[in-house]
């Protein structure tokens, strides 16, 4: 078997699949599903998140320059999944999905009560890309649900059951393989 060439696109899968939430000046607030997030720098805790300029949510990021990632759960996948087809323009999302909000501590975005994990973020850069503009944006403050902790206090992403999506498709994380440095760690008989 070879491998096939195709045209250049955007092959990096899966991702994580995120809810984001936004509140506007008169305090209107929206959630929409981002697939193209990342963590871009530690010191300064930094992420990203792509947006398409024609999504609702876009100018309420220009206005405020904040917003949420709120991390998602196989529990969270409908909701996940409505928030990026149905259009804030046309509906409460938050109210049909009955998403449960928290205030912000740093932003005026609130935090999703259901999310394992929310990140606070205030936008530093905007890169127009084309299709979507790119919001750098540094961490402020992050919640962590203590439901999801472990025996020793760490979060622990087996009890999360977070989501991906790739292609079209959402799915669970599946097993942990081993933890940084295994590759190299001396092993006892």
């Amino acid at each position: 078997m070879g491998k096939q060439s195709w045209k250049p696109g955007n092959m990096l899968y899966p991702v994580p699949a995120v809810l984001v939430t936004v509140a506007d000046k008169q305090g209107r607030v929206n959630a929409f599903t981002v697939a193209w997030t990342g963590t871009v720098c530690s010191d300064p805790p930094m992420v990203s998140i792509s947006v398409r300029p024609e999504r609702y949510s876009h100018h309420i990021i220009e206005e405020t320059q904040e917003f949420v990632i709120n991390l998602t759960t196989s529990s969270l996948a409908y909701a996940t999944d409505y928030c990026g087809v149905k259009s804030g323009r046309d509906t409460d999302k938050i109210k049909d999905m009955k998403l449960r909000l928290l205030p912000g501590e740093k932003v005026g975005a609130p935090l999703i009560e259901q999310s394992p994990v929310n990140i606070e973020c205030k936008v530093m850069q905007t890169l127009r890309l084309g299709t979507h503009d790119m919001y750098l944006a540094q961490v402020v403050a992050v919640h962590a649900d203590e439901a999801y902790m472990d025996e020793k206090g760490r979060f622990s992403l087996d009890k999360a059951d977070p989501i991906a999506y790739s292609h079209g498709s959402y799915y669970t994380l599946g097993r942990k393989l081993g933890t940084f440095g295994y590759s190299v760690k001396k092993r006892t008989s």
